[in-house]
């Protein structure tokens, strides 16, 4: 995105600026957010807690990195992310894998690897991949201890 340098004349260009970036913003959002929090409002309605335990369960210690290797793959924008690791995290799925899942889906994208590749060698991304999933992993496993604890 374009960094605008803005001489702000006073409290109303300030204001001006403010909203027409949240405008921008929302514009460039909104479609994410609506794919976001209609995939969270199906999960919620038509998933049956009981199922999303169920995968949770056989899962077992595995299920952060699981979450992991689900997130990777999928594409979508922050905003849209959230809605969904709400929905899960309210139908029973620890904290930790939750948020595992939204990391790995914001940092790890594969179509954002794609488009590093065009700058970067295919080792330097596979070693950041590497150290990204192994720190989202590491925090998932931190959380739900943390869960457990309190």
């Amino acid at each position: 995105s374009k960094v605008k340098e803005v001489k702000h004349d006073g409290i109303k260009s300030r204001i001006r600026f403010g909203l027409d970036e949240a405008v921008s913003i929302i514009r460039k959002l909104w479609v994410w957010i609506l794919v976001g929090v209609g995939l969270g409002a199906a999960i919620h309605n038509y998933v049956p807690s009981a199922v999303i335990q169920g995968i949770v369960e056989k899962g077992g210690i595995l299920a952060v990195p699981i979450a992991v290797l689900v997130g990777v793959p999928m594409y979508g924008s922050c905003a849209a992310i959230v809605p969904i690791a709400v929905v899960l995290f309210e139908k029973g799925v620890p904290l930790g894998t939750a948020l595992a899942f939204m990391m790995a889906t914001a940092a790890l994208s594969l179509p954002e690897a794609v488009i590093l590749r065009r700058a970067m060698k295919l080792k330097l991304i596979m070693i950041f991949f590497g150290i990204v999933a192994l720190a989202i992993i590491a925090t998932g496993f931190i959380f739900n201890i943390m869960q457990i604890a309190i």
